[in-house]
Formats: structure tokens, sequence, C-alpha cells
């Protein structure tokens, strides 16, 4: 469960995305932003947790070419 200190973080970082876009944005723009900024987060969370794998792995796994 999110603390109170990570949903404050959250309304900031939402609010700084939202001060960067254009004056002419859209809907769209702004939800690319947020999905754009979770799957970087997500990421670099499995990172840090050592929750990833090789390339040389993904290949194999799914029988791509190397």
């Amino acid at each position: 469960m999110e603390t109170i200190m990570e949903i404050k973080n959250i309304k900031q970082k939402a609010r700084n995305l939202i001060d960067k876009l254009p004056d002419n944005s859209t809907w769209d723009d702004l939800m690319y932003e947020i999905y754009v900024r979770q799957a970087l987060e997500a990421g670099l969370a499995d990172s840090e947790a050592e929750k990833v794998i090789s390339v040389a792995e993904v290949r194999t796994k799914f029988k791509l070419e190397p």
C-alpha cells in the first residue's frame, strides 16, 4: 500500500509532467507521458531489484535470431 508521502510525490510528479506539456496538448499526450514515466520507473525498479534477464536469454526464450 502506498504511503501518504508516496502519493504526494506522485501528485507532484504528475503536476511537473503537466507543466512541461505544451499549451495545445491533448489528453492523449498527457496519458502518453504518464505511461512512459510509469514504465521507466517500473523498469528501473526491476533493474535495482535485479529482476532482469539478458538479451541473449530473451532471444533464446522466444527463438529469435542472434
